[in-house]
């Protein structure tokens, strides 16, 4: 359940060998800094997130994507029509589910990916390297992008996509309009009290989880107005009788492992005073997890449950 929110950090490097223009600005420093054309100019070369070097010869026409956050971004970008190729987890947009499937995240259907002949296979985090060496033997080009779990690390993700797909001013839109929510959220809350508030991720005889301390979620919390009830302690393991004791003022179920119908009725919750007043709140866990362009939407959707006073 939680393998897939453990991203490495890993720096990613953009290097574009091309450039339409020789104009040059000048830096404080002395250094200068290139002024890169609005277009992407193909050969190019990227550094993906497996210190790989990939080369692009020309503008990929058939990809396949290996991740959720791919695919989403790749609709962003109004590239959804190069795609031949998706995982069974990558379902939004709806159009998505429209793309024959090549299998799962960690060991796609390798004769499937063949068979689709594409020109780029674009892959994120789980996906391992064995399969990737696969790939790359029978001779298709593979290219593995993730960021640190932030709003950076997925601004970077999406601007190197937008280079790779030739959609360079479409991936500017993207982030321009991430950005705008994140600061309208962090502007409107900033001076509004901080709720307490626990984020239920599962619950039960298998046990009680939610985003602790280090989580991007947990930094979510704070960022959309609220502090995170489970802050003392770190990654996703709780316990029971630790959140009694807190008895925090809001609680937001992931929906989609947790769903608030089934935990207003669970022990030790129902008897929560957020529970009791109504507190208890759904959210689409694909906008906290999968960190690509909806990302923006979850930290808006966070701040309006914790602070619904201040988004009439």
């Amino acid at each position: 359940m939680f393998k897939r929110r453990k991203i490495l950090i890993t720096t990613l490097l953009l290097i574009t060998a091309l450039i339409f223009t020789a104009c040059t600005q000048s830096n404080s420093d002395g250094e200068s800094k290139n002024i890169e054309e609005k277009d992407s100019k193909y050969p190019l070369t990227i550094v993906d997130s497996y210190d790989r070097e990939v080369r692009i010869d020309k503008e990929p026409i058939k990809v396949i994507s290996v991740a959720p956050n791919i695919t989403e971004t790749i609709f962003a970008l109004g590239q959804g029509e190069k795609l031949v190729g998706r995982t069974d987890y990558c379902e939004y947009p709806e159009d998505a589910k429209q793309i024959e499937s090549i299998g799962s995240l960690e060991s796609p259907n390798i004769e499937k990916i063949l068979s689709l002949n594409p020109d780029l296979v674009i892959a994120s985090t789980h996906f391992k390297k064995d399969v990737l060496q696969k790939l790359e033997e029978l001779g298709l080009k593979v290219m593995v992008l993730y960021g640190e779990e932030s709003f950076q690390g997925v601004y970077q993700v999406i601007e190197k996509l937008g280079t790779v797909l030739n959609a360079k001013e479409e991936a500017d839109k993207v982030i321009a309009n991430m950005k705008q929510k994140v600061t309208n959220v962090i502007t409107t809350v900033k001076d509004a009290e901080k709720p307490e508030v626990y984020y239920v991720v599962g619950f039960g005889e298998s046990g009680d989880y939610t985003a602790g301390r280090g989580t991007f979620i947990g930094e979510m919390i704070k960022m959309a107005g609220g502090k995170n009830a489970a802050d003392d302690v770190k990654g996703w393991k709780y316990s029971l009788e630790r959140l009694v004791e807190k008895d925090p003022d809001i609680l937001i179920c992931s929906k989609g492992y947790s769903p608030k119908e089934k935990v207003i009725l669970a022990n030790g919750y129902k008897d929560l005073t957020a529970v009791k007043n109504g507190k208890i709140f759904d959210i689409d866990n694909d906008l906290l997890e999968i960190q690509g362009p909806r990302l923006a939407d979850g930290l808006e959707r966070l701040a309006k449950i914790i602070h619904p006073e201040l988004f009439r």
